[in-house]
């Protein structure tokens, strides 16, 4: 029997509307975004840039008598930079439900990911082991931990909404699962890591809107583990003892070796600086002045006028931040928010604090612009995740005014 079944011709009707759907999908692409997404994305971008400038300087000098490539350090973290922006604004285009679907399995496959410091992969750095070396290639997997943490307790937090005006519920499986994540960390002795860790579980409890009575218990419990972690290590407490030394040119070949460096060369600067380049402490004075140290160098070489600008740029990122967390209607973004934006400025304010000698030397980089490609891709992903975030905000229609009838029309 033949076949009559007859393949409709595509008619003008069908195209139109296949090129209607095409300007549709164009159209969401290329949509206006929020000012938000717009503070964030270009203050990340900022810091981001700034920041492989200012390695390119802190290693220059001692770079070119180690490996004899003055450029070395500056490729790197070029390279790690030109990935990590892509992530950033391809995170930025994953959907809400796309993240609370991967919360639990990105923070098991990050912890799993930490475990492996406690193989024959890891490295002892500093006495902390907290550090993996694959093919040649070094990665902290802590890093990844603050914004896996952050994404779960956004997950958990949000299921129990209903229920986190009691206690137990607002904090169970909340803080076992964060002390364990702490844990791995505190094994590797990186109590700098897990200090950030703490301001995440704070941050998320806190803006996820448990009461302040619930909020008062882990706070209390994470400043005494904190405490108990320090002053159970010799080290630790003879640098918090040198940081409180008043005298510390007594202790100037040990501890205040690098806190006092830092300090002059923040004095160095001045206003102005000495100019892009001409620092004098990364001329091996100062150990650490591409990672821990690059806001003394910062300060050195383009004087307090850099400090400012670095510092303005970190305000405008958390201004982005918190508008997101004001406007959404979402538990699940007003925590993971919250839980980000207080782990990347409360760790930017960290870091200067130990330049500036408010605090013990902890080992905690400057987000966007201290060497190193796992902390600049956690953080950048991180970044996306609050743009992504930012594109969910309700958008306010504007009411155009009625306009006016014409003097010489009349009303019936």
């Amino acid at each position: 029997m033949a076949d009559t079944t007859r393949t409709r011709p595509a008619t003008s009707t069908d195209e139109a509307r296949r090129g209607l759907a095409a300007r549709v999908s164009l159209g969401r692409v290329f949509a206006p975004v929020p000012s938000e997404f717009l503070l964030i994305a270009s203050t990340a971008l900022l810091l981001t840039g700034f920041g492989v400038v200012m390695v390119l300087s802190a290693t220059s000098a001692t770079s070119d008598s180690t490996d004899g490539n003055p450029y070395d350090a500056f490729i790197k973290q070029g390279v790690f930079a030109l990935i990590g922006i892509p992530l950033m604004f391809l995170a930025s285009r994953m959907p809400l439900k796309f993240w609370k679907r991967i919360a639990g399995p990105a923070l098991l496959v990050a912890i799993l990911f930490q475990l492996l410091v406690f193989t024959p992969l890891g490295i002892t750095n500093d006495g902390n082991r907290n550090w993996i070396s694959i093919a040649g290639i070094q990665a902290q997997p802590a890093e990844f931990l603050k914004l896996t943490l952050a994404l779960w307790l956004g997950f958990i937090l949000n299921r129990k909404k209903a229920l986190l005006g009691k206690w137990k519920h607002a904090l169970i499986p909340a803080i076992p699962v964060a002390l364990l994540v702490m844990g791995t960390v505190i094994a590797g002795k990186d109590l700098g890591t897990v200090m950030i860790l703490v301001l995440v579980l704070l941050g998320g409890l806190f803006f996820s809107g448990v009461k302040l009575r619930v909020f008062v218990l882990p706070m209390v419990l994470a400043i005494g583990g904190v405490a108990i972690f320090a002053v159970t290590s010799p080290d630790r407490m003879r640098r918090i003892m040198s940081f409180l030394n008043p005298d510390c040119l007594a202790d100037y070949y040990g501890d205040c070796y690098q806190p006092l460096h830092g300090i002059w060369g923040l004095a160095g600067g001045g206003l102005f600086g000495l100019g892009l380049g001409n620092s004098k402490e990364k001329y091996s004075w100062l150990p650490a002045a591409a990672n821990d140290y690059i806001f003394a160098i910062v300060g050195e070489e383009l004087g307090l006028v850099g400090c400012v600008v670095v510092l303005v740029l970190f305000a405008l990122f958390a201004v982005g931040a918190f508008h997101v967390i004001r406007k959404t209607d979402d538990l699940f973004v007003r925590t993971v928010s919250g839980a980000i934006t207080i782990w990347i400025v409360g760790q930017a304010l960290i870091n200067v604090g130990v330049v500036l000698r408010l605090f013990p030397v902890l080992g905690v980089p400057l987000p966007f612009m201290s060497q190193g490609g796992t902390s600049l891709i956690s953080v950048l992903l991180a970044s996306g995740v609050l743009l992504s975030f930012a594109r969910t905000l309700p958008r306010r229609d504007r009411v155009l005014p009625s306009p006016a009838p014409s003097p010489g029309r009349v009303l019936g």
